[in-house]
């Protein structure tokens, strides 16, 4: 728990003004609320000395008074400490948010979105709890103690010490709770990540989870996850159901053992009748704490466990990272130069010795079976990753020596695997270009044959494309992808088999308008289409990971390789489908 608190200072060192107005509040309000027993006290004892009833009004104006009082400190209390709480909770999510955004590949390979939507939102509401909530109720239940005690020992140690009688069963029921509300809470939350995993994978994946009939067996298997975590939760409330009744128990023996030792005393008259009362009240007071103790234990290992997870993905640090001195490339277009590069995956080679240039302005195809490394290849150029072997350069700079996010600008980078976001056509085309127009937008889908496809939608450009483009086709998608990177004007353009899911008819439109767009530019294409990458300037084969050809489109053809294999095959395709 101590952990917890130190991973969270940060963000509560920031509120340090506030805290001390809170805590001076809880402070203030506690001591009020020990004076209302020590006034009752005064005025009974007063009363049975024969006081007159004008002194008796007195003590039922200060016992108002106090009861105002507090209640004016309590509720500063309340509003300040917890509205730090949520101060803290939207710093802790902005920085979660941020960390996520700059986080490389690999780390999205290990950890699912489920999990991670469950720490982002679970685990943090847990840690909220503990901050607020639980900090305050701390702090007052033992603050109103430490007062009572004080006061109880001051008018009648002998009575106190039977008082806490029961204290080292409270302390021992504590520590054997607290440690398995922690261990079953991090548990429960592990399930949930599971469970929002699940739920993720099935909605992203229903259009497969239909084609292939599973919806008996999705539902099957969250039912089965979905028990699982049923079941710890239903543990975890058994637990706390015993945890509090046992708190509440221990209680009582304490009540039972101020009546019936404070009522000896009283009798044998070694404690006024002011007292005795006092010591009740005390008592009374000091039940709501003892309950609430047992709730700030269960809020705080909560808490604890919530801490630990986010503080997993908070302490995660990128593996492409800006250098403390950045290189910037020079202005204006550059060459690209992969030179002898390499990088591996888990011992494996996913690009070997890879040595080839993309000359300023020229326009150069990739091609290759599948899983021959030509996403890799285009990946190392915007840094997604770094080459474990050789270099990638930019004018003559090691991109490793760059910032990504600078290196990324000059990159209009269309992947494999196209990504839209839940909002209108013209956003997602101007997404990441700042102070965009209407014309500009339009300009860009012309350049990528989209503007006809948009033009018959009943909301034009203002379209919602639902949930990763849900509403569009295959190729209405791929093609919003490529308007996309158009409107960032890049230096170089990179095309990852962005073509694949429109016709050839469509194809020749959308390269006859990149080539009216490319002057001055690189262009880098990879597909699987002869068609795609016939005009480019230079064509590279990949093979394992290798450069086994390279040459313009004739020259290939020559060589009688993969690539003129492929170019016959396509041939013969066309000349099929004519028949």
């Amino acid at each position: 728990m101590r952990r917890a608190f130190r991973t969270a200072w940060p963000y509560l060192r920031k509120y340090r003004r506030g805290l001390a107005v809170g805590g001076s509040a809880l402070v203030l309000k506690d001591a009020l609320g020990a004076l209302i027993p020590l006034t009752i006290k005064a005025g009974i004892d007063a009363l049975t000395a024969g006081a007159p009833m004008g002194r008796l009004w007195w003590f039922c104006a200060a016992l108002v008074g106090l009861s105002v009082a507090k209640g004016f400190f309590m509720y500063w209390m309340r509003v300040v400490i917890v509205t730090i709480s949520r101060d803290v909770e939207y710093d802790m999510r902005n920085d979660l948010f941020r960390k996520l955004v700059t986080l490389s590949h690999d780390f999205y390979g290990r950890y699912r979105t489920g999990d991670i939507m469950a720490r982002a939102t679970n685990d943090l509401n847990a840690v909220r709890m503990m901050l607020g909530p639980a900090v305050m109720y701390w702090a007052e239940t033992s603050l109103t103690f430490v007062l009572a005690l004080g006061i109880m020992f001051w008018v009648d140690w002998r009575l106190t010490l039977w008082a806490l009688a029961p204290a080292p069963l409270v302390s021992a029921v504590v520590m054997v709770f607290g440690k398995r509300i922690h261990d079953r809470f991090e548990a429960i939350q592990k399930l949930f990540s599971d469970i929002s995993s699940r739920v993720q994978e099935s909605i992203s994946g229903v259009r497969v989870v239909r084609a292939y009939v599973q919806e008996e067996a999705e539902m099957r298997r969250f039912a089965e996850l979905n028990r699982a975590y049923i079941g710890q939760s239903m543990k975890l409330a058994t637990l706390s159901g015993l945890f509090m009744p046992l708190l509440q128990f221990l209680v009582g023996l304490t009540f039972l053992m101020v009546l019936w030792v404070g009522g000896l005393r009283l009798l044998a008259g070694r404690i006024t009748l002011g007292s005795f009362v006092m010591f009740n009240t005390f008592m009374g007071m000091l039940v709501w704490p003892m309950i609430a103790f047992g709730w700030v234990v269960n809020l705080m290992q909560r808490g604890s466990a919530s801490m630990k997870r986010l503080k997993d993905l908070l302490e995660q640090e990128p593996l492409i990272a800006a250098p403390e001195q950045a290189a910037a490339a020079g202005v204006g277009v550059q060459e690209l130069e992969y030179f002898n590069t390499g990088l591996r995956f888990d011992g494996r080679a996913a690009l070997s010795g890879v040595s080839l240039k993309v000359p300023a302005g020229s326009t150069v195809a990739i091609v290759g079976r599948t899983g021959s490394g030509k996403s890799t290849l285009v990946n190392l150029a915007a840094r997604m990753y770094d080459p474990t072997e050789g270099q990638v350069r930019l004018g003559g700079i090691d991109v490793r020596e760059m910032d990504p996010e600078e290196l990324r600008r000059r990159i209009g980078f269309v992947p494999q695997e196209t990504f839209l976001f839940s909002a209108t056509i013209a956003q997602n085309i101007a997404f990441g270009v700042e102070g965009t127009d209407a014309e500009q937008v339009q300009r860009a889908a012309e350049t990528a044959g989209l503007a006809g496809d948009i033009e018959g939608f009943p909301k034009g450009y203002q379209t919602e494309v639902g949930e990763r483009g849900i509403a569009l086709s295959g190729g209405q998608k791929q093609r919003t992808a490529i308007a996309r990177a158009l409107m960032r004007e890049p230096e170089i353009l990179i095309l990852d088999d962005a073509l694949s899911a429109v016709d050839t008819l469509t194809e020749e439109r959308i390269l006859h308008g990149l080539r009216a767009f490319r002057p001055g530019r690189t262009t880098i294409l990879i597909s699987h289409r002869v068609s795609t990458v016939r005009d480019a300037d230079r064509i590279y084969v990949l093979d394992g990971g290798r450069v086994v050809e390279e040459g313009s489109h004739a020259e290939l053809l020559e060589q009688r390789g993969y690539y003129a294999e492929l170019h016959e095959k396509q041939m013969l395709e066309e000349e099929l489908e004519q028949i």
